[in-house]
Parts: C-alpha cells; structure tokens; sequence
C-alpha cells in the first residue's frame, strides 16, 4: 500500500516543492526548464526511434539526480542565509535533511551502476533501479543517520567511500547547519526579551 499510494505522492510533491523553491532563481530555473524540455524530448525521440527502456530509465535518473542536488544546495543556501528563525526555516531545515537522504540515494544507485553488486544485502541482486530503488534508499537514509545496521554492505571500494560521503553529508549538514539555525534562533530570541 505504501509504495503504491503514499510513495508516489511524497515524490510528486516533493519535486513540486522543489519546483517552487527554485522558480524564482533564474539560472536555476533555465537549467531546471531546459532539464525538463530535454526529458520530453528524449521520450518523443524514444517513442519514434525505438530506444531502449533501460537507457530512457538511465537518463530520467540522472535527470533526478541532477535535480535534486540542485534543490538540495538551494534550500541548505536559503536556510543558511536566513536572517531570523521561523516556521519556514524549520520546515527548510528537514527538508534538506531529507533531500540530503535523496541525494545520498542518487549516489549509491550511480555506484550500483557503475560497478554492479557493490553492495550485498539487496533484495534483488539484478541491476535495475526500480528493484534495487527502495534498499538503496532505505541504505541512504540509515548511513545519512549513522545508524548502519548492517544488513546491507558497501561491499567495492567505491561504495564504501559513497558509503563515508553520505555520513559525513548527514553529521556536517546536522552540527553545522542545525547549529547555525539554533545559533540565530537564540539570537533572536535574546534580542525580543
């Protein structure tokens, strides 16, 4: 039920929100435009050319990632730079967390794809993003947390340094960027009394 009704919605309105958050940075928003555009000319291209679905799955994945790494850098950019603390900027405090999650699931597939069977544990062990998707997400948010619980393994070289990329992402973006969040909230706190 979740990956068949809630799953979908969380992801459209995430990259809606992403969507809103960049629309109003031009440089960001022709690249996003020119993301898109490209995404709808390589499905008409494919439809009339007979491309492979594994290539058309490859290119709406590195389209992905590209997005989100965008929206990641520009909602910690905009909590970074916020003069005082409020509901928006806690809101935007989680969701880069949470896009840092997405993006450390970006870079786990791209090692999957590179070097296949870099991680052991993976229900399925047959490369294709939907199959391997949910692990490696599931991979991403528990090294972003540091929890690791073990049962799935960086298992290559490249994966195991994704693997301390994705960590570290998640303990600089908790001790820098949540302290200088509580840092100006007590600022301005202090500065209301």
């Amino acid at each position: 039920m979740f990956d068949v009704f809630v799953n979908p919605v969380f992801f459209i309105a995430n990259i809606l929100a992403g969507i809103l958050l960049i629309w109003n940075k031009k440089k960001i928003k022709n690249l996003f435009v020119f993301l898109f555009f490209t995404l709808i000319v390589v499905y008409i291209l494919s439809s009339l050319l007979a491309i492979d679905e594994k290539s058309l799955t490859y290119l709406r994945f590195g389209i992905l990632f590209s997005f989100y790494s965008i929206v990641t850098y520009e909602i910690i950019r905009q909590v970074w730079q916020s003069k005082k603390v409020n509901r928006g900027v806690i809101f935007g405090l989680m969701s880069g967390y949470i896009s840092l999650g997405l993006v450390g699931f970006f870079i786990c597939m791209s090692v999957e794809i590179l070097e296949p069977g870099s991680f052991s544990g993976l229900v399925s062990q047959k490369l294709n993003i939907e199959g391997n998707g949910d692990d490696l997400m599931y991979f991403s948010f528990i090294t972003l947390l540091t929890i690791g619980y073990g049962d799935i393994l960086p298992v290559s070289q490249l994966a195991r340094n994704a693997a301390v990329v994705i960590g570290l992402l998640g303990q600089f973006y908790l001790v820098i960027v949540t302290a200088v969040v509580v840092e100006k909230y007590i600022r301005h706190s202090s500065r209301l009394d």
